[in-house]
């Protein structure tokens, strides 16, 4: 059989969608395993020996008719027998309805008028968790689900590193302390704390554990990463200089580090894969049940407003709630560092 995975979006979600080809390999191991991703994401599925081709696509140029049937065109050649399509976006729905695979697996829309036969099995998408492993990966499940039985399954996804890759010295000069990853920004400014908070939770580890702090952020957040590191109290123990330029060098620092603190985001999937103790900080439009996966309160473990404080989404409208997602700052106000470091000094107790 020949497959194809689409996941265009960002590194967390291409990295729980491997889940897919990793468990319809382990059924057929003959099988020919295709994943199609945006570029800059292929880091985490890099040496993955689940998936035979990676086709790259770019957010932007996808955007654009002529490439897009230029796509479509690409993926009907390919003469696919199936296409699971986990995130169910225009492009990725428009490649399904045209490719001429014999079956085409994605997600209903919630939309009456949205289901234009797309796919020949669209699966409606569950409205709770009902496993440790989170709402997104199972939802990745029920997907694979439709083309046979896959018991049993490997709900975790993984990360393939080289023995050459796991040589790479990336820690040298820190080798004297534990080194803990901390996730200073997030993917996005909606999931990043603010800035003064982030300083308070630095200076308590910092106070507290002899360890190594690694700033983990993007190249083009250098300057934002400067301005949390100017406002700590304690930068002795404070790494400012290793920078991780690509997905696949960030992987390369976490796996010889020793956990991770940090916002929610691809940086939390890739510790997890890893199989690295995370802490993690959720900004309150994210619902924690789609992607909270595996926590068991100790090795994993995080926090988020709504458990603080459950009745105070209670009087938000859906308009209200659309709003905080856009500028979710006021709220993660709320979140201070004094509800979330009791929860992380038991975390780092327990994983140090």
């Amino acid at each position: 059989m020949k497959v194809l995975i689409i996941q265009n979006k960002r590194i967390g979600d291409v990295l729980i969608s491997s889940i897919i080809a990793n468990n319809f390999k382990a059924k057929y191991p003959d099988s020919e395993v295709h994943f199609m991703a945006y570029d800059f994401t292929h880091g985490v599925i890099t040496n993955n020996p689940n998936i035979d081709k990676i086709i790259t696509i770019n957010d932007k140029e996808l955007k654009k008719l002529p490439v897009l049937f230029k796509l479509i065109r690409q993926i009907k050649k390919e003469k696919y027998d199936i296409i699971f399509d986990p995130y169910s976006k225009t492009q990725s729905k428009l490649i399904c309805k045209f490719s001429k695979a014999k079956q085409t697996i994605g997600h209903k829309s919630r939309k009456k008028l949205g289901n234009w036969g797309y796919y020949t099995h669209p699966v409606k998408i569950s409205k709770e968790k009902t496993k440790i492993c989170g709402k997104a990966i199972e939802d990745r499940i029920h997907l694979l689900s439709q083309s046979g039985n896959f018991e049993p399954i490997v709900y975790e996804p993984k990360i393939f590193l080289s023995e050459a890759e796991k040589k790479e010295n990336w820690l040298d000069k820190y080798t004297d302390k534990k080194v803990i990853v901390l996730g200073v920004l997030g993917s996005t400014p909606q999931k990043s704390m603010p800035y003064e908070y982030v300083a308070k939770i630095v200076d308590f580890i910092a106070s507290n554990y002899d360890v190594n702090i690694l700033f983990n952020y993007a190249p083009h957040q250098k300057e934002e990463a400067q301005k949390i590191y100017e406002m700590c109290q304690n930068k002795s123990n404070i790494i400012l200089d290793i920078n991780a330029k690509s997905i696949r060098d960030f992987i390369k620092v976490m796996n010889q580090s020793a956990l991770l603190v940090s916002n929610e985001g691809g940086s939390v999937h890739i510790a997890k894969a890893l199989n690295k103790p995370t802490f993690t900080i959720f900004s309150p439009y994210v619902n924690k049940d789609h992607w909270a996966s595996f926590e068991d309160g100790e090795f994993h473990q995080s926090v988020h407003l709504l458990e603080m404080k459950p009745n105070l989404f209670d009087s938000f409208t859906f308009e209200e709630r659309k709003k905080i997602e856009k500028n979710p700052d006021e709220l993660y106000k709320q979140l201070t560092p004094e509800m979330i470091i009791p929860e992380l000094d038991t975390f780092l107790k327990n994983n140090l």
